[in-house]
């Protein structure tokens, strides 16, 4: 498994369980770091309501995007 960095990265989700509303398997959504949760195995993702929230890490695989599909994640955020 691919290891998920400190720093905020794009993430691959790979499994929702327990959070069907909040995660959509096979969608990427973007990490913000937080190192406290990731300490305790979790990450902190910007989900499906657009606010970001800890998730188990083993829901997520780290995933490297193209340069133009980075800049539409940040336009996306504001």
């Amino acid at each position: 498994m691919t290891s998920i960095t400190p720093n905020g990265t794009f993430l691959l989700c790979i499994r929702n369980d327990g959070y069907p509303a909040s995660l959509e398997v096979r969608k990427v959504y973007r990490s913000l770091p937080d190192p406290a949760a990731a300490s305790r195995g979790f990450v902190r993702v910007i989900d499906e309501s657009e606010d970001d929230y800890l998730y188990p890490s083993e829901c997520f695989v780290a995933v490297e995007l193209p340069e133009a599909a980075s800049r539409v994640f940040a336009r996306a955020d504001g």
